[in-house]
């Protein structure tokens, strides 16, 4: 006992190891920490030999429970997809006016439809579905080709010039950089620009007004109201698709631009196409 030494200040013995003049104390753990302690390495061995747990190079020990996290998983995704299969199968089924009119399918449709839009047309229309240069807002009314749930989902079945599809809708505006002079170009787009704001030249209308007339409203209409036939989009509403502003609009007029959108029915399945043309027809737009 006269060997032992005493802390002075806490009064505790101990241990008899020195650092550069630090003594260690000899304040020994909680016997109920050890306990627990000894617990958790005879849980972690019995866990060891029930569930998998040890990586080898291709594998892991199997346990004896046999258990699979990624084997429950897949239980459940294919529970999940067979309680949706009869949905899906009476959304084949049906007609895109009938599944509007049913609310179970109309709900499901919508839901499936949003999901298939985030991983399919996101990366042109946007996340929101507001488009942007040269790529459609899908949101508001004006539509190239139509807007009720069929024309829409004629468009996203078959595509805009897909070469891949030949049902796909096809319209070219031709470039007229050979057909009209430079200053007849500038005219029209001019005119173009009064329709919805105020051109440069204000004495340019008129003498662009005639050559529209000439030239444009076979595809754009008298009025510039557009043609869905052709995918012609209407120049009277300040909807721009492609350009915005009188010296893009001339040089549209001379050498435009034309987008490709893919055909969808081949890659994702006419049920899938469905759902989206009846997700994108309720966004606020459809007709």
């Amino acid at each position: 006992m006269a060997d032992k030494h005493i802390d002075e200040i806490s009064g505790v013995e101990t241990t008899g190891h020195e650092w550069d003049g630090i003594r260690e104390l000899n304040n020994p753990l909680p016997r109920w920490w050890l306990w627990t302690f000894y617990a958790t390495i005879l849980w972690a061995i019995g866990y060891m030999i029930v569930y998998p747990a040890v990586p080898m190079l291709t594998d892991a020990t199997r346990g004896m429970l046999g258990y699979s996290s990624r084997g429950e998983l897949l239980a459940d995704l294919a529970g999940a997809k067979a309680a949706q299969g009869v949905i899906s199968d009476r959304i084949a089924s049906a007609s895109l006016p009938e599944i509007i009119a049913d609310p179970q399918l109309n709900q499901f449709a919508t839901a499936a439809g949003a999901a298939a839009f985030k991983v399919n047309c996101v990366q042109c229309h946007g996340s929101g579905a507001a488009g942007g240069a040269g790529y459609p807002n899908l949101n508001d009314d004006d539509w190239l080709w139509g807007g009720d749930v069929d024309q829409i989902h004629q468009t996203i079945a078959h595509g805009i010039r897909s070469t891949e599809d030949a049902e796909s809708r096809v319209s070219e505006m031709p470039a007229f950089v050979d057909i009209l002079q430079p200053a007849e170009i500038r005219q029209v787009a001019a005119f173009v620009v009064s329709l919805t704001g105020t051109p440069n030249d204000a004495a340019m209308v008129e003498p662009g007004k005639q050559l529209f007339a000439d030239n444009c409203a076979s595809c754009h209409g008298e009025s510039a109201e557009g043609n869905r036939e052709f995918g012609a989009p209407s120049l009277a509403d300040a909807i721009w698709l492609k350009v915005n502003g009188e010296s893009e609009i001339a040089a549209q007029i001379r050498q435009p631009k034309h987008g490709v959108m893919p055909a969808w029915q081949a890659r994702l399945g006419e049920t899938t196409v469905k759902e989206l043309a009846v997700y994108i027809h309720a966004l606020g737009g459809g007709e």
